[in-house]
């Protein structure tokens, strides 16, 4: 099982801190397990919060024997880093620990050193005092997060769950990160920002809309020729008629949603099989290869090849874990 331990430092804010809490809790391996499993741990066993008293029972040493170790933000004026924390930190780096930071924490990890010649982001309000403080870190402030492999640094709290999401991913292919997402009630990311490897899930459609079936449809049939006339006659509606519902309860378009279903399907293919670009793009309901690649480039952010490379093979290890 995959530790994450979650940092609490005095002055911790709350929703920096529950955030990852959440959102690793809620991830289900496909026969029901949990592969993660989160501890918070602190200096002291008292923590104080924004407006709060939180009792840890934890200590540091549980960073030694973390997979993952997550840095909450502080809030402003909490003063500087206590040198155990730090020292535990860069022990857990030095060993080839993954960190993470929300929102704020990116100033602890730059306490470090250990963002010195990467790129990281924080919270737009606190960008510039991070670039001022810390030279060497190359601040990105218009991204939700940024993913450097060891280390990782997200926006605002939000955008933390996009970034956990991310690591779920990572870690254990795009159907775990699904579902998970969707006990969050999120996509698997926001439109904007950075797409770094991600799988661009579709916007919660409510149980019972009368969209339903025709949705069901157009996924079991990305393959083939699904024009907006075919989905509006399903659904017993002229064409404008069906635009407008469809908007309405999506907040896309018709295009949109079938284009970012073919993009899914074309990535579940690049995760679990090793068909040719050319037979995925068939199979999604691209019209050529050509087609298939400037469409996942700009929905994903990569290309199929890079990111079959980063991905393939995670869906199989998620269910071979324990």
């Amino acid at each position: 099982m995959h530790s994450v331990a979650i940092l609490a430092l005095d002055q911790v804010v709350p929703f920096d801190l529950a955030a990852p809490m959440q959102v690793f809790d809620w991830a289900r391996l496909p026969d029901g397990r949990r592969p993660y499993r989160v501890r918070v741990c602190a200096e002291s066993p008292e923590v104080l919060g924004d407006g709060l008293v939180l009792r840890v029972d934890r200590g540091l040493d549980a960073l030694a024997d973390a997979d993952t170790i997550i840095v909450p933000g502080r809030a402003p004026g909490a003063g500087p880093t206590p040198e155990p924390v730090l020292a535990a930190l860069r022990r857990a780096a030095a060993a080839g620990t993954r960190i993470a930071s929300v929102c704020a924490g990116a100033l602890v990890l730059a306490e470090t050193g250990l963002l010195d010649g990467l790129r990281a982001t924080t919270h737009w309000m606190a960008a510039a005092d991070l670039a001022r403080r810390h030279p060497r870190v190359e601040v990105e402030p218009d991204v939700l997060y940024v993913d450097n492999g060891q280390i990782l640094t997200s926006a605002g709290a939000a955008a933390a769950l996009d970034m956990c999401l991310h690591m779920i991913r990572r870690d254990l292919g795009s159907a775990v990160a699904a579902d998970a997402a969707r006990m969050c009630v999120m996509p698997l990311e926001r439109e904007g920002g950075q797409a770094q490897f991600i799988v661009h899930e579709q916007p919660p459609v409510p149980r019972g809309s009368t969209l339903e079936p025709v949705l069901e449809w157009i996924e079991d049939n990305l393959a083939g020729e699904i024009t907006l006339a075919a989905m509006a006659a399903r659904c017993g509606m002229s064409e404008r008629t069906f635009s407008r519902r469809f908007r309405e309860q999506t907040g896309t378009t018709p295009l949109q949603w079938l284009l970012r279903a073919r993009v899914r399907r074309a990535q579940y293919l690049l995760e679990n099989s090793d068909r040719p670009i050319e037979r995925i793009a068939r199979q999604a309901g691209f019209g050529s290869p050509t087609a298939f690649r400037e469409r996942f480039r700009r929905v994903v952010g990569t290309t199929p090849q890079a990111y079959r490379a980063a991905f393939h093979g995670r869906a199989a290890l998620a269910g071979a874990r324990s």
